[in-house]
């Protein structure tokens, strides 16, 4: 059955709330889903009750921003299954307060630049826990300055290569300090999209910072892609999974719930993975136990 472990709500920057989530899943025969806000926790518990009324399973799921320093990179982190997600509150509200700060300051920019008020421009993000270059886009779009989200009118407001550029800096926790949370947690670490955010090179590093899997099926993926994310996976002994990174219409192109998706296999060993690591980890503890226990006779 399929699985599509990627996709946000309005409670981010999805245009879609969880039920019609959880509906169009039930519809197009996703008999799984992860429902993946950034920094933002709130959709889980939700979800969850919707989901038994509607026959879909709910993977609980968040996507952790991050960056690399060394590399000078963004990365997300896909945090599944935490036995304790209430210990990720404290970097959500870390990123989602630097993200508020950041999101306001170019609200300021866009309605000192364009006869729109920052009350319209707020209203868009209706639902959101934060505030989104979508939600902005939105409103410019009801103002009737542009037809689309992603278009030339977001490149000049918001590309860092764009001189007409509105951005303001949100500083991210580095990917380090995440991993160590999602694992703090009781999570299962896995790396989003790394080809969007051409973080490949580095996936040996977030390995070693004890990286539990990589999002190998994802729009921006190609079959070559996907390929040699594979077999990095089977040489690192990483967990694989898929995902269509569904944002409704606030998505940078179209794309439907399910276009990619977790195999059923890879789906039962990141269900598994948990049971697993702590059976290997309790074998080693009493390996490591009896040899010192030889060693002192």
């Amino acid at each position: 059955m399929a699985a599509d472990l990627h996709c946000h709500t309005k409670l981010s920057d999805g245009s879609v709330g969880i039920e019609d989530l959880i509906s169009i899943a039930q519809k197009s025969g996703i008999s799984t889903i992860a429902i993946t806000d950034h920094d933002c926790l709130a959709g889980i518990v939700r979800g969850q009750i919707i989901g038994k009324r509607y026959g879909v399973e709910i993977i609980s799921g968040v996507e952790l921003s991050a960056f690399d320093y060394d590399a000078g990179k963004k990365v997300h982190i896909l945090c599944y299954l935490a036995d304790t997600p209430n210990r990720l509150e404290g970097l959500c509200k870390r990123t989602s307060v630097a993200r508020k700060r950041a999101g306001q300051i170019m609200m300021l920019k866009v309605a000192a630049r364009f006869p729109v008020s920052t009350d319209f421009i707020i209203n868009h993000a209706t639902g959101s826990t934060n505030l989104f270059k979508q939600h902005i886009m939105h409103a410019l779009i009801d103002a009737g300055y542009t037809d689309e989200i992603f278009g030339e009118l977001y490149y000049a407001l918001f590309s860092r290569e764009s001189e007409t550029n509105l951005l303001a800096p949100v500083k991210y926790p580095d990917v380090k300090e995440v991993i160590e949370e999602v694992h703090g947690a009781g999570g299962i670490a896995v790396l989003a999209h790394p080809v969007m955010y051409n973080n490949t090179e580095e996936i040996e590093k977030y390995t070693e910072l004890g990286l539990d899997g990589i999002e190998v099926w994802h729009p921006s993926a190609s079959d070559e892609d996907i390929e040699m994310l594979s077999k990095i996976c089977k040489k690192q002994k990483l967990l694989m999974t898929g995902g269509s990174d569904f944002h409704g219409m606030y998505g940078d192109k179209a794309v439907t719930l399910g276009t990619c998706t977790t195999p059923d296999e890879h789906l039962d060993k990141l269900k598994s993975y948990k049971a697993k690591k702590k059976r290997a980890e309790r074998k080693a503890q009493r390996e490591a136990e009896k040899a010192k226990s030889d060693n002192n006779e």
